[in-house]
């Protein structure tokens, strides 16, 4: 069912706008966030090989937000769990919306940009991870089928093409 809101009731300078209206009230939709970090070594970057569907796919090290835990610190977190690396962010690469065509959920992504640190080879990474592997873009593009979802390609053209932003864009406490 579709509101439509006219300009003499919004006094908006657009003449005419169409909001989704739920049948049922008691439905709520929301992005879940989730955060991504790309991490370049030599032209190399650090990419995460995990199990999702009974298959192994190819991702940025990424995870959901922990309660009361800021963006930087998921990221930061994140990376260690999935790769077994300790990374320091530098910036944001960008803000991403997404919605999975398999199940319909909606994901906003937030992309950082991080130098390696120090590698931990003995760190217990996050069940379902099958390991971290370093790719160039060309290595990447010939394992399209194996991409988790098309924001592995989106985050890194991202990263070597567009402008990065400032940590200081988020306004959360790191």
């Amino acid at each position: 069912k579709f509101l439509t809101v006219s300009q003499r009731q919004t006094g908006s300078p657009h003449t005419e706008h169409s909001y989704l209206a739920a049948e049922d009230q008691s439905m709520t939709w929301q992005a879940h966030v989730t955060v991504a970090t790309i991490v370049e070594d030599q032209g190399r970057f650090l990419f995460v090989e995990e199990m999702k569907g009974g298959r192994a796919v190819l991702n940025q090290p990424a995870g959901h937000l922990d309660p009361n835990e800021s963006l930087q610190r998921a990221a930061v977190r994140e990376t260690l769990e999935e790769t077994g690396w300790d990374v320091e962010l530098t910036s944001v690469v960008g803000i991403y919306l997404y919605t999975a065509p398999s199940n319909g959920v909606t994901y906003q992504r937030i992309c950082f940009a991080a130098k390696a640190i120090r590698h931990n080879p003995e760190y217990q990474l996050d069940e379902g991870i099958v390991g971290a592997v370093w790719l160039t873009r060309d290595e990447l593009l010939a394992q399209q089928e194996r991409w988790r979802s098309e924001l592995v390609l989106r985050c890194l053209d991202d990263y070597l093409n567009a402008e990065h932003f400032s940590l200081d864009l988020l306004r959360d406490k790191a």
